[in-house]
């Protein structure tokens, strides 16, 4: 053993005596040659440090002392026993001499050359007794023992900057022995056991990433409180080594032009590039022109291919960041029973958070070309002054990922289409408008000479009334119940299947021009939960297997019997959340009639008129209000269930979410809808003969004018209400709130810290932001809106414009808060938007048949055409409404419900909306022959209308190709290019192989010199191939090198002609 007393010890006293030390805990892995016997004896030899072995039940379980760990722990032994030069695992620290480009806003590590790819986040509860090597404070002194095999090696006796010093001081540690340093304490509290074992922890995951060839650069100062960083590098051999293992593709040096139009088609686009100028971002390396360059995997044996340039840029930042993740979500930690990546770190608390770096700050600073891609989003994307402008759709892909770039170019594709749909909407809004003078029917509800005497509303309350008081409410009926509805409703249907063909097209050439095309999935890791839950019942198995004392085959994965109690209370929490939401519907209907009730017997007159309004006004407000209470509380639920099925990896468990999530608020968001479209005034019987609730109180009865009108103002009322409060509130309102508490509290720490005066890093301010929650949340916003323009649209045509300016707004709010109130999220490759285009290709077959039902039963269509052809005398409408109305005899009123003190004096008939045979006749009061008929012309119009659209969908489909023409022709272009390029590589190194056989012969054999007209010598004839590095390209005998083909570009200007450029073009 060796003892060192630390530089940074300001006590005057000699060590030995121990004054001035606290106690200090330590903790030893089970790979070290030294145990806690020998530090017991230690402790007893120093006396005063209070040195007292930390027991290993601590830090390992019974599950660790298996083979797994103890040969982890011996590689991890080998490693840090081993000679490691300062050059190779520095870990500089905060405050090192930097250079002026590592006060870039904090991007770089200190000495300014290397980039931080990713951070590390983690929060200090208690002053730590025990330090990790790279954050030895000047102001804090105290006893470390650093054992072989337990803390990652460090170097570099004395940093240049004279900042700190290395425990080991450059000298490797040998086998055995065990390092002290001792100073004079200050305030050094002990580690409470649990992070004491989370910063061992810390400490064995760090090794390994340095292990896998990532850099890592700590904080300098040790903090007793807050958040510490640890920054993350990748040098340019572990980002060629991850992009080769991740098949990421990279641009090379051949280029080709792509295939122009011509004649009157070039002179078309031309026109259409000049009009959409004002609308395109300002974007000074977006490449708008006809050069592609050829893009091939990333190999390491093909450097020469590519175009590097440099090293740093070669990989964007977020190419930097997705590889560092990999090597993150993939690094094993055995004391965390031998889970694999961050993910499960950050779940079991070790780590409070992993992240990639903004690109700096998003306020522009400079010209245009000096900006980065961050503020160049925020000026031309992120901005509500923008909202005209396209989105720079390929700089969003390079800055976010595909996944994201996917998303937003969803968005604008749908946002495009809508366009279309309002122009349409207000068209046919129009004509109502302009044809509601004119309305046969309405002019007849209208008409007081009429005089239609309706029986009363309610229940000895109510009087009798004429119909002509409901005048307004036929009007504005007129407006959405229109023919040109049923034309819209067609139109919308079509539009939904164009729509989803239009997409497909649109993410193919995404996936062409970001070179996405032919990308295998990456290969996911499983969940931490999942990994719990099978750590648990492999714990369980191994107690039964030493009781029974039988061997038995190790548990690889979870069956359905382990998840068959969450399947049971995903079901029954379903079914009960249905519940719920029925409830609440019910309850709101409750309300309509009660009210009603309560406000027809009151003397007021004012008061009576205004029921109908004032009743479906609130209604529709408190069905708002519970809408959005109950989905906050469904998207929990969603969330809890689906963590009860214990998915296994990060896409299972986010299809499962979705479905789940999209079920319960689908559910709750037209719940009530679809209650006033199909079942209000179905069920609430003849005057007679009523059915009531509680027996007291009627159901309800729809408008004179019909429940179309109703149906418009509640579709209406909950989609601009549920839009403008979660724009207003939830999306805006609540992020603000979350981030004035946050800057609150950094604040009062700040306070606190008299010695921080130095501004805020990148990595500082990244951690103040959100954190990014996945896309979940913006698409189901989305997914519910299109489901209002599309299901229900028959009975608000205006539904796509409300959508189109919600949309307008919502791009450039979502990208506002990507831009500057989220943390970067890593770049993830995806080829398509997922399941959400099978949820949206669903209800797109569902609104043609929703749109069906909705126009045959709800509206008045039907029954206007079959009296207009079947019954009407003239073939017009007169007599519309008198067709529509029934007889009802007022002496068959139940005794109780008759009006008293009517003021219409003596009344013996009412007339009520139905098609019901007069009193008079021998069927009193059954269904007519009008209503059957009626019946029959509603279902032949649903099958028809079904059928029509239907088929017209599957023209449309069949019509545009998924794939355009001109990808499928480049894609076959850049193919035979790339088979092109490698041939003539390959020719090229066989000829240079040849030239070095001809050397070779020429040295061995002068007399044999070929002669001028002789052929090279042909690969093949010799029975051996020289030896060295230019081995391995030809046959012959021994054994083969592999030769790079890095080697041979050194070659390629004197073997290639003078026309043989980097860059190439070939007319497709």
């Amino acid at each position: 053993m060796a003892l060192r007393r630390s530089p940074s010890s300001t006590c005057a006293d000699p060590w030995s005596n121990g004054a001035g030390f606290r106690q200090v805990t330590t903790a030893l892995s089970e790979s070290s040659s030294i145990h806690s016997h020998a530090l017991d004896h230690l402790s007893k030899d120093i006396p005063g440090t209070g040195l007292n072995p930390m027991p290993y039940s601590i830090l390992e379980p019974a599950v660790f002392k298996e083979e797994p760990w103890a040969e982890e722990s011996r590689r991890l032994l080998q490693r840090n026993s081993m000679q490691i030069s300062p050059s190779e695992d520095k870990i500089p620290v905060v405050g090192s001499t930097s250079s002026p480009q590592a006060s870039d806003e904090g991007l770089y590590f200190c000495d300014g050359r290397r980039k931080v790819d990713y951070v590390l986040v983690f929060h200090h509860r208690r002053h730590c007794s025990i330090r990790s090597p790279a954050s030895i404070s000047v102001s804090q002194d105290e006893l470390s023992i650093v054992s072989n095999g337990n803390f990652p090696q460090t170097t570099g006796s004395d940093v240049e900057a004279g900042r700190g010093r290395g425990v080991l001081g450059g000298e490797a540690a040998s086998v055995g022995e065990v390092f002290m340093e001792l100073g004079s304490g200050k305030r050094i509290e002990p580690m409470e056991p649990a992070d004491h074992e989370m910063h061992l922890i810390r400490q064995e995951f760090e090794a390994n990433l340095q292990e896998a060839g990532l850099e890592i650069e700590r904080d300098k100062e040790q903090k007793t409180h807050g958040p510490s960083f640890t920054r993350i590098h990748a040098p340019w051999p572990v980002l060629c080594r991850e992009a080769e293992f991740l098949k990421i593709k990279v641009p090379t040096k051949k280029s080709y032009e792509l295939k122009e139009e011509s004649g009157f088609g070039s002179s078309m686009s031309t026109v259409w590039r000049k009009l959409n100028q004002p609308f395109q971002p300002k974007i000074s390396h977006q490449d708008h022109g006809s050069t592609k360059f050829l893009s091939h995997c990333f190999s390491r044996d093909k450097l020469h291919l590519y175009n590097v340039t440099s090293k740093d840029t070669f990989f964007d930042n977020a190419t930097r960041g997705r590889i560092v993740y990999e090597i993150l979500r993939r690094t094993v930690c055995v004391r965390t029973c031998q889970t694999i990546g961050i993910s499960t770190l950050i779940a079991k608390g070790v780590y409070d958070a992993a992240f990639p770096l903004h690109d700096g700050d998003y306020k522009v600073i400079g010209h245009l070309e000096e900006q980065n891609d961050r503020q160049v989003l925020h000026e031309e994307w992120a901005r509500y002054s923008a909202f005209y402008k396209y989105q720079p759709i390929d700089l969003v892909r390079k800055y976010f990922g595909e996944k994201i770039g996917l998303y937003f170019a969803w968005l604008g594709v749908y946002t495009q289409l809508l366009i279309p749909a309002s122009i349409v909407g207000i068209i046919v809004f129009g004509y109502g408008v302009a044809t509601v003078d004119t309305n046969i029917p309405s002019l007849e509800m209208c008409d007081e000479r009429l005089n239609f005497t309706m029986c009363p509303l309610c229940d000895g309350a109510c009087d009798f009334w004429h119909l002509s008081t409901a005048c307004s409410t036929a009007r504005a009926s007129h407006l959405f119940d229109n023919p040109a509805t049923v034309f819209f409703s067609i139109f919308m249907s079509l539009w939904a299947v164009l729509f989803l063909e239009h997409w497909k097209r649109r993410q193919i050439s995404l996936s062409f021009s970001w070179d996405l095309t032919g990308i295998e999935e990456d290969e996911e890791h499983p969940r931490p939960r999942y990994e719990t839950i099978l750590l648990q019942k492999r714990q369980r198995k191994e107690k039964k297997k030493k009781k029974k004392r039988k061997s038995e085959a190790a548990i690889e994965k979870l069956t359905w019997k382990d998840r068959l109690p969450g399947y049971f209370i995903n079901v029954s929490s379903i079914l009960f959340m249905f519940g719920l939401t029925f409830s609440a519907v019910f309850g709101v209907i409750i309300y309509r009639i009660t009210v009603s009730a309560l406000m027809a017997m009151s003397p007021d007159p004012e008061t009576k008129s205004n029921v109908r309004v004032t009743v479906t006004a609130t209604a529709v407000i408190i069905n708002l209000v519970v809408i959005l209470i109950l989905d906050e509380i469904y998207g929990a639920v969603a969330l809890w269930l689906t963590e009860l099925e214990i998915p296994k990896t990060e896409t299972n468990f986010e299809e499962r979410l979705i479905l789940k999530a999209f079920l319960l608020k689908f559910m709750n968001a037209y719940a009530p809808i679809f209650y006033v479209a199909f079942f209000k005034g179905r069920f609430a019987g003849r005057p007679g003969s009523y059915v009531y609730v509680f027996n007291d109180y009627r159901m309800e009865e729809c408008a004179p004018g019909g429940c179309l009108i109703e149906l418009c103002i509640q579709l209406s009322i909950i989609m601009l209400g549920k839009q403008l409060i979660q724009n207003n509130i939830f999306e805006i309102g609540i992020p603000k709130l979350k981030k004035l508490i946050r800057t609150c509290k950094e604040k009062e720490s700040t306070q606190n810290k008299k010695n921080e005066e130095r501004p805020p890093q990148q990595w500082n301010l990244d951690y103040a932001l959100a954190p990014f929650e996945g896309l979940t949340p913006e698409y189901m916003e989305m997914i519910i809106q299109f489901g209002f323009v599309s299901l229900f649209v028959a009975s608000f045509p205006l539904a796509p414009l409300f959508a189109l300016l919600n949309n307008v707004i919502e791009i450039r709010l979502d990208a506002k808060k990507f831009v500057t109130e989220l943390r970067r999220p890593v770049a993830v490759r995806a080829k398509d938007i997922g399941i959400w285009y099978n949820i949206l290709s669903g209800m797109g077959k569902l609104s043609v048949i929703i749109n069906a039902f909705v126009i045959a039963f709800t509206s008045d269509f039907i029954p206007r055409l079959v009296y207009q052809y079947m019954y009407s005398q003239s073939g017009t409408m007169h007599g519309f409404i008198d067709h529509t109305l029934s007889y009802f005899n007022v002496s068959n009123l139940k005794p109780g419900t008759v009006p008293q003190n009517s003021a219409h004096g003596d009344i013996t008939v009412c007339r009520y909306k139905d098609y019901r045979e007069p009193p008079w006749s021998s069927d009193a009061y059954q269904f007519s022959k009008h209503y059957w008929s009626v019946l029959a012309a509603r279902l032949a119009f649903v099958i028809l209308f079904q059928n029509l659209v239907m088929f017209l969908s599957l023209m449309v489909a069949w019509v545009i190709p998924d794939v355009p023409k001109t990808i499928v022709e480049q894609l076959k272009h850049e193919k035979k290019l790339l088979v092109n390029l490698f041939l003539q590589e390959e020719k090229e190194k066989f000829q240079l192989i040849q030239s070095l056989f001809v050397k070779d012969a020429t040295l061995h054999s002068k007399s044999q010199e070929p002669s001028p007209g002789q052929p090279f010598p042909i690969l093949g004839r010799y029975s051996t191939l020289p030896s060295g590095p230019m081995t391995g390209e030809g046959g012959g005998g021994g054994p083969r090198v592999r030769c790079r083909a890095a080697s041979f570009s050194q070659f390629r200007d004197e073997t290639s002609s003078p026309q043989n450029t980097n860059s190439r073009h070939t007319a497709v």
